[in-house]
């Protein structure tokens, strides 16, 4: 980016360039990788964005209404429009959310809704359940109705895709139709093409390129030795072991419970994703406004309540005995993980061994139940709906964990906030869920290129306009 100097328009401009993979998607239903996506956000915009602590600030949505069963929502829109100078009407948002609910990245969110609708001056939404805080949902990138598909299509962000001298570049729009402050800024980003990690890391150092996002817990991550300012960016994965209720282990609940004790949450933090990444013994991230932080003190690492638990069981009078942790041995991060856990739970008395299954074995060994423990990661959405892990046909569902007063408990933190704290409770006291962490990526940016970072889950290069998410809201 040619960064201007505001109180000196005449001198010289810094410059600023973007890595993206080019045999990655840049369609924004269609793309999952996370270098690609880091763009997304200077081109596109949602109803909404979702800022660091997970607060849904207006950006397309003007204002908007629900009815007192919390089941419809009416979003009216801004005056916004796309890169080509036309307007963003409710039939371009409902298309985009139709596209984005049959998509793998944002499918998931949307399963209680029943209905997406346009009128002629506002989105409709209707649900099957009540929602609360279903704007924390509706970050999702508007496009034109006729462009859901296409590769790269129009938005009506601050920047539009152009072809420049057979390379493709970013341009900042001279029309935008909002004044936000960016945490970039300037005509044109170049962007670099790239195909491996190393690579883009050479070129970080050697060539120019300013910012690099990239996943510490990934195998390909590659270490960084020049000068740099670097930020994170919370993805939202959770990784956390889940117990089998048949294991003739961890139907007992005492065991279960003592197992959330056992765990150094900060130590796999820093061993195996440099850090980057939040402990946490809810399942849930620390940053969400209604993680409950005094429930969460009360569990402190304490190997020795396992050891006693397994004690108590007589597991360590059983030569035989040994627990199975199951992992899927294609993501090595995972698989090093489990490694460690059961050497450590081992350290109690009773044996851990590690059942390391590829990716479509794993898969059919959790939906069998051949596992006493196992070592997942799922994206949490949002407003931190884990009703997938104790609905009967929950995705996350595995080794009998779905439990109807847990659902339940799930469905009024959804409806209303102030149930958190009894949810998260409840699932402490059931013991099947056992929460180790929220990863986080890295940001590498050359210094003193950028002044501040807002990085927030999925959009790297947050801005708002400062409007107060509760003034735009009215109950009908």
């Amino acid at each position: 980016i040619d960064i201007v100097n505001p109180e000196d328009e005449n001198k010289q401009p810094d410059t600023l360039s973007l890595a993206y993979y080019q045999n990655q998607p840049m369609n924004p239903y269609q793309c999952n990788d996370f270098t690609n996506r880091a763009l997304l956000t200077l081109i596109y915009q949602g109803l909404f964005f979702v800022d660091r602590n997970y607060t849904a600030e207006p950006i397309l949505c003007r204002s908007f209404t629900v009815t007192g069963d919390q089941k419809t929502y009416t979003f009216y829109l801004e005056q916004a429009t796309f890169s080509d100078g036309t307007a963003v009407t409710p039939k371009d948002v409902t298309a985009s959310l139709k596209a984005a609910s049959t998509s793998a990245y944002y499918g998931g969110r949307f399963s209680r809704v029943e209905k997406f609708s346009a009128t002629e001056d506002a989105v409709v939404i209707t649900l099957t359940t009540p929602y609360e805080n279903l704007p924390l949902l509706l970050d999702v990138p508007i496009v034109p109705q006729g462009q859901v598909e296409k590769a790269r299509p129009l938005g009506s962000g601050p920047y539009v895709y152009e072809e420049y001298e057979g390379a493709l570049r970013l341009r900042r729009r001279t029309d935008w139709w909002c004044s936000a402050q960016l945490p970039v800024n300037g005509k044109i980003i170049t962007l670099m093409e790239g195909s491996t990690t190393t690579q883009l890391r050479d070129a970080f150092e050697f060539s120019g390129l300013s910012i690099v996002c990239t996943d510490p817990g990934s195998e390909s991550y590659v270490d960084f030795h020049s000068d740099y300012e670097l930020w994170d960016c919370e993805t939202g994965v959770l990784v956390y072991l889940a117990c089998n209720d048949d294991s003739p282990f961890f139907s007992d609940k005492t065991l279960r419970q003592a197992l959330t004790c056992a765990i150094d949450r900060s130590e796999l933090v820093e061993t195996f994703y440099r850090g980057f990444g939040y402990s946490t013994c809810l399942p849930a991230s620390p940053n969400f406004p209604y993680y409950p932080q005094a429930l969460a003190r009360e569990i402190v690492y304490n190997p020795e309540k396992f050891t006693a638990a397994i004690t108590a069981q007589k597991l360590q009078e059983e030569e035989q005995t040994a627990i199975v942790l199951l992992v899927n041995k294609d993501d090595h991060t995972r698989l090093r993980m489990a490694r460690h856990i059961a050497d450590s739970l081992s350290r109690s008395g009773v044996k851990v061994t590690t059942s390391e299954l590829a990716a479509a074995d794993y898969l059919a060994a959790l939906e069998k139940g051949e596992f006493d423990l196992y070592l997942g990661q799922t994206k949490l959405s949002a407003n931190m709906d884990l009703s997938a892990f104790f609905a009967k046909d929950g995705a996350l569902c595995f080794g009998d964990m779905d439990d109807a007063m847990l659902h339940d408990l799930c469905q009024e933190a959804l409806a209303n906030s102030g149930n958190y704290y009894t949810l998260y409770r409840e699932i402490l006291e059931n013991g099947m869920l056992c929460p180790l962490l929220v990863r986080s990526s890295a940001i590498f940016v050359q210094r003193g290129m950028l002044t501040d970072l807002s990085a927030a889950r999925d959009n790297i290069f947050y801005y708002d306009f400062g409007t107060d998410p509760d003034s735009i809201k009215t109950m009908e």
